[in-house]
């Protein structure tokens, strides 16, 4: 049994999802791992990991309204506004989707569907720098 971990960095633009499946996928090859399994891990709580359709756009914007939907961004709502009125609906939307996911690897390559993809979904408003764990063990 072998393992390799290293980080990677995505700057976003605010709100939104922003796809790292490729970035993953050409770590995943040059790991010399055939079968294993790959766990990414984002070092954030209010921003969160999502495997979803990576072919029609209109899916992220839909999802992205809904949550916005689901969780108000207004201030009277809560206590925790210190870093605006994204900041705790941030905190919401983190914990009602994960911060982890956990991919299989065969022949060097994840094994994603068809149409999935791995994203960063971003639930501030402000640009940051999110720091995302790459683990991947197997032989």
């Amino acid at each position: 049994m072998r393992q390799a971990l290293d980080e990677i960095e995505v700057s976003t633009r605010g709100q939104g999802f922003y796809e790292i499946t490729g970035r993953a996928a050409e770590w995943v090859g040059g790991q010399g791992i055939a079968e294993g399994l790959l766990t990414v891990y984002l070092r954030h709580t209010s921003a969160s990991l999502v495997i979803q359709e990576n072919i029609d756009p209109d899916v992220q914007h839909d999802m992205l309204d809904f949550f916005k939907n689901l969780v108000r961004e207004d201030t009277s709502l809560y206590r925790h506004i210190a870093e605006g009125s994204d900041d705790q609906p941030a905190h919401i939307r983190a914990a009602l989707t994960q911060t982890h996911l956990a991919i299989p690897v065969r022949d060097g390559r994840m094994l994603l569907g068809r149409y999935q993809g791995i994203f960063l979904f971003e639930h501030r408003s402000a640009p940051k720098s999110r720091h995302l764990a790459l683990h991947l063990l197997g032989d």
